[in-house]
């Protein structure tokens, strides 16, 4: 596969319209931007097992581009002031909602200290003052709440909620990335936690099963 920028930016462009997305030649060049800063640090600090630049921009920029649009619609007009991205590794999908979303206040958190470092040099390469790094355990952080809560691989459903509790705000959402719908999963759930949606996904140019997953603390009657 031809692997120059201008083919790139012509699959980004391609598949973000596909997703009902229409990107400023101004966030292209910020995604492309990191995809560059990604593979780069990733000869040295082995960030991602996916190493080839091309299949980076399928697997990594292009399905974390599939969350922009539930997101907007999950929250109407009033797009969420506070994001955690937990278990954010090299801020995905953390990094890429920053980078489209400059009105929501992104903080990625994750244990490897190499991958927070790289999200900060990633706000300052990229120039996102509202995109944060936290090197710690989730469970450990002391960031206060959020009005979304999301994660990307990161645990079981029932980990990822239970160990971010904390940082849920009133009337908040927890937001998991999975592949296959994780029903035996959300049956493990704890009673105060609610499995509102699954959102089933289509990733242009990816050829595997994708979901997004809505819970929120259950309500007392």
């Amino acid at each position: 596969m031809n692997g120059s920028p201008e083919p790139r930016r012509h699959r980004l462009t391609a598949a973000a319209t596909q997703l009902g997305l229409a990107l400023a030649d101004t966030q292209v060049e910020l995604l492309l931007n990191y995809l560059d800063l990604l593979q780069r640090w990733n000869r040295t600090y082995n960030l991602t097992a996916v190493r080839d630049p091309d299949q980076m921009l399928t697997q990594h920029l292009v399905d974390c581009l599939a969350v922009i649009g539930p997101l907007d619609r999950h929250f109407g007009g009033n797009a969420p002031r506070r994001l955690l991205d937990v278990g954010s590794g090299a801020g995905l999908p953390g990094v890429v909602i920053a980078a489209l979303r400059p009105q929501v206040d992104v903080t990625c958190v994750d244990a490897v200290g190499k991958k927070a470092a790289f999200i900060r040099q990633a706000a300052v390469t990229l120039r996102l003052p509202n995109l944060h790094a936290e090197h710690a355990r989730v469970e450990h952080l002391d960031a206060g709440q959020f009005d979304v809560v999301t994660s990307r691989a990161f645990a079981s459903l029932a980990d990822f909620t239970a160990l971010t509790r904390q940082h849920l705000a009133d009337d908040s959402v927890w937001l998991a990335m999975k592949g296959k719908d994780p029903s035996d999963e959300g049956a493990a759930l704890a009673p105060g936690v609610e499995l509102f949606h699954v959102e089933q996904l289509t990733v242009p140019g990816l050829d595997a099963a994708r979901c997004l997953v809505w819970m929120r603390p259950r309500r007392s009657l």
